[in-house]
């Protein structure tokens, strides 16, 4: 593995563990028993890391985001779409912990970061269409825009949903299982559109993941 690449999997380690605010680039190079120089000769500050880790990121949930051509989309795709998604944010956990401070730390990353979620949402949208091609769902031309963006901001909210919502606000709570939570959510929101003959398998799908949190529930303590 090239130097670039140990940098750039350190990086997203310590980011995801201490969060990106509290780790240096002295940080990094001391990680990997580097000299800083060593570390300067790659990336020309910590906001080029976070760059570079935000096109690998991209890269992958636009791999996922694709629609086979060679056959029509069946309730298994769905489940593996959402599935490879949560895992992804978990991966790279630190940007969607804190990407307002992120895009607003760099204005190249800022623009990368919408046409990246213009691209995601065409994608989603074609996705929708290949399930009512496939009579997995009955939707208008409208209504698949409305669910592709409302999916997206499920999608990409759900883990400060987490953060600003556990009770003892203890970020290292989060754990991929609450983190996949969100799958149940995304399910819900497609319900209404599904047909008859596919509702019964979509549901046992959405039903493999945490429904309500526990901790969701009215603290006494905490309420009035």
């Amino acid at each position: 593995m090239s130097t670039k690449e140990r940098i750039l999997d350190a990086s997203l380690q310590l980011f995801n563990e201490q969060g990106e605010r509290k780790v240096t680039t002295n940080h990094i190079a001391a990680h990997l028993a580097i000299s800083p120089g060593n570390l300067y000769y790659h990336f020309k500050n910590k906001q080029a890391i976070i760059f570079a880790l935000f096109e690998r990121y991209e890269s992958r949930v636009l791999d996922i985001l694709q629609v086979p051509e060679e056959r029509a989309l069946q309730p298994l795709d769905k489940l593996r779409y959402l599935q490879d998604i949560f895992t992804g944010l978990w991966d790279y956990r630190f940007m969607h912990r804190d990407m307002e401070h992120l895009l607003l730390a760099d204005a190249e990353l800022h623009a990368r970061y919408r046409a990246f979620f213009r691209l995601c949402l065409q994608r989603v949208q074609q996705i929708f269409r290949g399930l009512a091609e496939a009579g997995i769902i009955r939707i208008s031309e409208a209504d698949i825009a409305s669910l592709a963006l409302n999916t997206w901001i499920v999608v990409t909210s759900w883990f400060s949903f987490l953060r600003c919502n556990l009770l003892n606000a203890d970020v290292d709570a989060i754990s991929p299982e609450l983190l996949r939570g969100g799958i149940y959510q995304v399910f819900t929101l497609e319900r209404p559109y599904l047909t008859d003959e596919y509702r019964e398998a979509m549901n046992q799908l959405q039903q493999q993941f945490i429904p309500r949190p526990s901790w969701l529930e009215a603290d006494e303590e905490t309420v009035g």
